[in-house]
């Protein structure tokens, strides 16, 4: 029967136990000095830690399913991607074995909201692309964005790493300082050495988090520059969808046809009169020494020892 904090009996009644009974269970032997010292929340965990003998010995009887289900309970509980040695160190499963459920997991998990990636040489349980905009709402995170000087920095860096930061600069032609600072705190490239030349600059590769980023699994998953060029056809029609039309393309769409044929026949027409005018011209301009010809002709020699006549003065407004 249960009492209440008056000694009374829980269904109301008296208690069967007195007050100096009570006191002695609940608060113990006075004067024990190794119950006073221990701490009641001081509790000793059991060691529950299996050794790798007894996990190795039990993981050689799981079937295929139980291996597929340990595998997929480590990675949901992974902070990171795992290797094969991280999946073999926790589970003690062959490696060939660990592997094969790897594979079958990722198959499995199509029209899934978590699906199976290998990052960086490593495996990792990732939220579906369709969903990303609810689980960062959910997270309240915002989206990692990359500004151009960083994409274009961190290609160079991927292309052509080992790289400098003088090499990275020649081909922008900016300075690239704050950016290489950017792109090293976001641990998305990391120094990997000096090179050997005068003043030993330091060498700039990617790291691991940013095959992580990208979804990557290893450099080699990088596009080729010639996958660049050798666009297929929806890929090209996608690219001149979305691209900015250039100037020549949107003067030829404002232009009129008619517009055009009307301002080529004007040109024709302009042509042919000025072909006439200058015909003209020249027709105007062998009447004018003809009429000059008649008007003045040529006056005849003077005779020896005689003055030339001087020529009429030609007359004035107030003569005429």
């Amino acid at each position: 029967m249960s009492t209440n904090k008056n000694g009374e009996g829980g269904s109301g009644g008296p208690s069967p136990f007195s007050e100096e009974e009570v006191a002695a269970v609940t608060e113990g032997p006075a004067g024990d000095p190794e119950l006073e010292d221990l701490d009641a929340a001081d509790i000793d965990a059991v060691e529950s830690e299996s050794s790798f003998e007894k996990i190795l010995a039990k993981s050689r009887k799981l079937t295929d399913p139980q291996i597929r289900n340990v595998i997929e309970s480590v990675l949901f509980v992974a902070p990171q991607p795992l290797t094969l040695d991280q999946f073999f160190d926790a589970t003690g499963i062959d490696r060939e074995k660990i592997e094969k459920a790897l594979q079958e997991l990722m198959l499995a998990r199509v029209d899934c909201g978590i699906m199976l990636h290998e990052v960086a040489g490593a495996w990792q349980l990732r939220t579906v692309p369709e969903s990303a905009e609810y689980v960062r709402r959910f997270l309240k995170v915002k989206p990692q964005r990359l500004t151009r000087a960083a994409v274009e920095t961190l290609a160079l860096i991927a292309y052509r790493q080992p790289v400098t930061r003088p090499e990275i600069e020649d081909v922008r032609g900016v300075d690239s300082g704050a950016v290489l600072k950017a792109l090293l705190d976001r641990r998305l490239i990391k120094i990997v050495g000096k090179k050997e030349e005068v003043g030993r600059p330091i060498l700039y590769g990617t790291s691991r988090e940013f095959l992580e980023f990208f979804a990557l699994k290893s450099l080699s998953a990088l596009p080729t520059l010639r996958e660049f060029q050798e666009l297929s056809e929806e890929n090209q029609e996608i690219v001149e969808r979305e691209a900015p039309k250039p100037v020549a393309g949107i003067l030829e769409e404002l232009s009129d046809n008619k517009l055009a044929e009307k301002l080529a026949a004007q040109d024709q027409a302009s042509e042919e009169a000025l072909a006439v005018l200058e015909t003209a011209i020249d027709q105007a301009d062998v009447i004018s020494k003809s009429a000059a010809k008649i008007l003045n002709p040529p006056q005849p020699p003077p005779e020896p020892g005689t003055t030339p006549a001087a020529p009429p003065n030609p007359p004035t407004d107030s003569e005429s």
